[in-house]
């Protein structure tokens, strides 16, 4: 997900209810960014194992890189370069003043956040299909499981970051929590 949006797109998604909310959840986002510049981290599809872990669901290896081969395309198309133009933008050329820079990286930021709630609508109906996944003997079962898939399909990740989404995924993780529909 890209830094804290002005304005969070709106969706009826849990999944998305859920991303919104874990990546405000303290040292979460600088974990994320961490492991997305330094392990190439799908941070929507990391968002999609935790969640679904946070509903009982495994998923094995084969699945995890079908999901990072699939979802590759449009990370790639759309998500990565708007990411890209919106860093960027932090230090615009000269020739631009700093405020008409900002107001035009402040649009770039919410088209980005767009395509990744794009991307997660996309990821839901996958799991709303039932296609993937399997019951797991507990959250913190599947999100170990899920997580040690990922990164079977990617390469380690680094383990500063990633003890400090796990750690804040068990303490985030609770009974009352938004099911799949």
């Amino acid at each position: 997900m890209s830094e804290a949006p002005a304005k969070t797109p709106v969706s009826k998604s849990p999944f998305w209810r859920f991303s919104v909310k874990f990546y405000a959840v303290p040292g979460v986002a600088p974990a994320c960014i961490e492991l997305q510049d330094q392990a190439g981290v799908d941070v929507n599809l990391l968002f999609f194992l935790l969640w679904n872990a946070a509903q009982g669901r495994a998923l094995n290896n084969a699945e995890v890189a079908e999901l990072e081969d699939s979802f590759g395309a449009w990370r790639d198309l759309a998500v990565v370069p708007l990411r890209n133009v919106r860093r960027a933008l932090k230090n615009p050329p000269p020739i631009m003043t700093p405020d008409v820079a900002e107001g035009f990286r402040t649009r770039v930021k919410a088209v980005e956040l767009e395509a990744e709630r794009l991307q997660q609508e996309a990821m839901y109906a996958l799991a709303r299909s039932g296609r993937i996944g399997r019951k797991a003997a507990s959250a913190l079962d599947a999100v170990r499981g899920n997580v040690a898939a990922y990164q079977a399909a990617l390469r380690p990740f680094p383990a500063g970051p990633l003890e400090v989404i796990l750690t804040a995924f068990a303490k985030f993780e609770t009974p009352g929590r938004d099911r799949a529909e």
